[in-house]
């Protein structure tokens, strides 16, 4: 039954448009990731060449205004875009497993207490609260950075899968779990979580797709990492010096056009999943 349930999911992924082109552009940009720093013989601070030069054989995407090379900055920022994208989505997806499940599940004094908690943190403005955290510190890394998004990021998905246990824990099949002596938190992430394996994964994904814009929002105002590079960093300093004015468009249409398209393929690729998983949307 589960091998027949497999290989129906299978059929109807390999049947979605939207989930194919959506992995497709998340596994090229994914590919460059790796690849990319090895085509590159240069640092991406370092002043390897003239300044401000145009896309060429030697320098596939130009140089800066301070002659550094834009595609190694490029394929070093994507990088970033994906380290946060994992750690503080995923810390933010984390956060909300653990709590949705536990205040859905027990209910009560317990669901209040988490549900209250959950209010706070959602009508405090996130954003506001990360530029002042992040304006303080004097020296901000990616890693730094990716916590400060997950520990802000999870009180929808914690509503979420609070709503969707609540629905799950009268089933009988969880009636029998507590019946037979199986304590709380095995019966969550033996009986509950197993089928709400697709829904987690679509809320990682949206999880995944809001750091990497959180993030670039930050480090395009010039609040991102003071110890790497990333997209956002790149074309808040195409912004810095004039890039714009300049003309000097291969430094921040690159880094813009990769967000653009990793966020957008990550919307594809979890409305694709959705048709997939929900046989009401299936693409027959």
């Amino acid at each position: 039954m589960m091998n027949l349930k497999k290989n129906e999911l299978l059929y109807f992924a390999l049947r979605n448009n939207k989930l194919k082109v959506g992995l497709a552009i998340l596994l090229f940009f994914a590919v460059l990731t790796v690849v990319g720093p090895l085509l590159t013989d240069y640092p991406p601070f370092d002043y390897i060449g003239p300044a401000a030069a145009p896309p060429s054989a030697e320098f596939w995407f130009g140089t800066t205004t301070f002659g550094q090379d834009v595609f190694t900055q490029f394929v070093h920022g994507l990088k970033a875009s994906f380290l946060v994208g994992i750690v503080g989505g995923g810390l933010g997806t984390l956060l909300g497993i653990l709590i949705g499940f536990i205040a859905g599940y027990r209910g009560g004094l317990v669901d209040e207490i988490l549900n209250m908690l959950t209010n706070i943190v959602l009508v405090i403005p996130t954003l506001a609260v990360l530029l002042i955290i992040v304006a303080y510190l004097e020296v901000r890394g990616l890693f730094i950075e990716s916590i400060f998004i997950g520990c802000t990021a999870w009180p929808w998905a914690a509503r979420a899968i609070r709503a969707q246990t609540f629905s799950l824990r009268s089933r009988d099949f969880v009636d029998l779990a507590r019946l037979s002596g199986m304590k709380s938190l095995k019966v969550i992430f033996t009986e509950i979580a197993p089928n709400m394996m697709s829904y987690l994964l679509l809320v990682f994904i949206l999880q995944f797709g809001g750091a990497v814009l959180i993030a670039a929002t930050l480090d395009f105002i010039g609040l991102g990492p003071t110890n790497a590079i990333s997209l956002g960093l790149m074309m808040n300093n195409a912004v810095l010096w004039g890039a714009l004015i300049l003309g000097i468009w291969w430094w921040f249409i690159p880094p813009g056009l990769a967000i653009t398209a990793i966020v957008g393929a990550l919307y594809v690729t979890n409305v694709g999943l959705d048709e997939v998983f929900n046989p009401k949307l299936r693409e027959m």
